[in-house]
């Protein structure tokens, strides 16, 4: 029986609870049965993701007059949450978070760019909308990225590589409108010596309709897990977008930072999802599962980590949605009381939590399962693969969230990253 408890949806709202209610009824219908065949097929089915769309599953936070669903970040990481349960490989939870945290950026930030056309699609299934900030040289130092823009006669001239994208296929070729991404480029020669003031984040457009947009070329990488969704690499040459597509001007990084709070509150988000689906899974297993004539659960070995792991997992989710409310407060209520910074730390602490509990939970699981959790069959895999993805990096490796919330506790003085 799925562990779907009862006092998860005590500090829910009752708006809330239905929505949650709706999100899960639609993705064990449409998602759990299909989940492992996205998996293998490598890619999220074009008719699913439009489904996902009229579900209101896109967009969720932004506001209904700027093309979106007029929610809030607690629902959105509430789908997340229940999409990573039913596809707890979570290609299809990350689509879906990607979908929700930068279309909110966009049109929180978006000033007199008129976007409202583009999160429209994405909340219709149409577009895709990710974040392109990856470089080869080092990932998680966004401040060093060597891609440049300069600007000319109103347009923005950009010229460099980034690596580790997700959407590159479903953009490129797969999505009726296409879609792009929020790039991070630096402003001004190639030799110029990085600082984040020199930071430019550009809406940039990698194909809309039929047309893909000239400048780009794009290529798929392997991934181990997490399949479903495209992984790639992005490289522009001379690739031209106008400057009314800059999000946020000279305060651009700030902006990027703000981006990835939101982001890392759904990351986590998936992987509770995930990891609550393999603790159902090993529910059943421990009492199904008969070693030396008694069933698992009756080892205090086996029942005690499996209530420890529960423990675990519902502190992470107790994170997701502290954090979650704050994000409320700063960006749908607009409480003056909360200002972007403070979202830093518990967005961090989700992030750093929420991976690690998931790749806990699965490591316990397989060991529980034995010699079948190494076989395809088992499929409990395909998820310790997808939320590994979350531990060796993505939205900010560990030591990046420690740091975040070592520098805002004790002070940037005394710590250096």
């Amino acid at each position: 029986m799925p562990m779907h408890l009862r006092y998860h949806d005590a500090l829910l709202s009752d708006e809330e609870r239905l929505f949650k209610s709706s999100v899960r009824e639609f993705a064990e219908r449409h998602i759990a049965p299909i989940w492992e065949k996205i998996d293998e097929a490598g890619s999220i089915p074009v008719d699913l993701i439009k489904r996902m769309g009229s579900q209101g599953l896109f967009a969720i936070p932004v506001e209904e007059e700027k093309g979106g669903v007029g929610g809030t970040v607690t629902m959105a990481a509430i789908a997340v949450e229940e999409v990573a349960y039913a596809d707890p490989s979570v290609a299809v939870a990350v689509y879906t978070l990607l979908n929700n945290g930068w279309p909110l950026l966009l049109s929180l930030y978006g000033g007199r760019g008129g976007f409202e056309w583009l999160v429209d699609e994405i909340a219709r299934g149409d577009s895709f909308l990710g974040i392109a900030s990856t470089e080869s040289h080092g990932g998680s130092d966004v401040a060093a990225v060597r891609t440049v823009a300069e600007e000319r006669d109103g347009m923005w001239d950009i010229n460099g590589e980034k690596t580790y994208i997700s959407g590159v296929i479903e953009v490129m070729e797969h999505l009726p409108k296409g879609g792009g991404w929020l790039l991070v480029a630096r402003k001004g020669a190639r030799n110029s010596s990085p600082s984040p003031r020199d930071l430019v984040l550009i809406l940039t457009i990698g194909r809309h309709g039929r047309e893909r947009a000239p400048g780009i070329e794009y290529s798929r990488l392997e991934t181990i897990g997490r399949h479903g969704i495209s992984t790639g690499i992005l490289r522009f040459n001379n690739h031209r977008e106008p400057v009314e597509h800059t999000l946020g001007g000279e305060n651009s990084f700030k902006i990027l930072l703000q981006g990835f709070n939101i982001a890392r509150i759904l990351v986590a988000a998936a992987n509770i999802g995930s990891a609550r689906w393999a603790l159902d899974q090993a529910l059943e297993w421990i009492k199904e599962r008969t070693v030396f004539g008694r069933p698992l659960a009756s080892r205090q070995s086996v029942a005690y980590t499996y209530a420890e792991l529960l423990a675990e997992l519902e502190s992470s989710r107790l994170l997701v949605l502290q954090a979650a409310r704050l994000a409320d407060k700063i960006y749908v209520e607009k409480d003056p009381l909360f200002k972007p910074k403070d979202l830093n730390i518990p967005s961090a602490m989700a992030k750093l939590k929420a991976p690690r509990t998931a790749l806990k939970v699965y490591e316990e699981v397989m060991k529980w399962h034995g010699a079948l959790s190494y076989m395809k069959e088992s499929k409990l895999h395909r998820g310790w693969l997808g939320v590994m993805s979350y531990n060796v990096g993505a939205e900010g490796a560990e030591n990046i969230m420690r740091y975040i919330v070592a520098r805002d506790t004790i002070g940037k003085e005394h710590i250096r990253p």
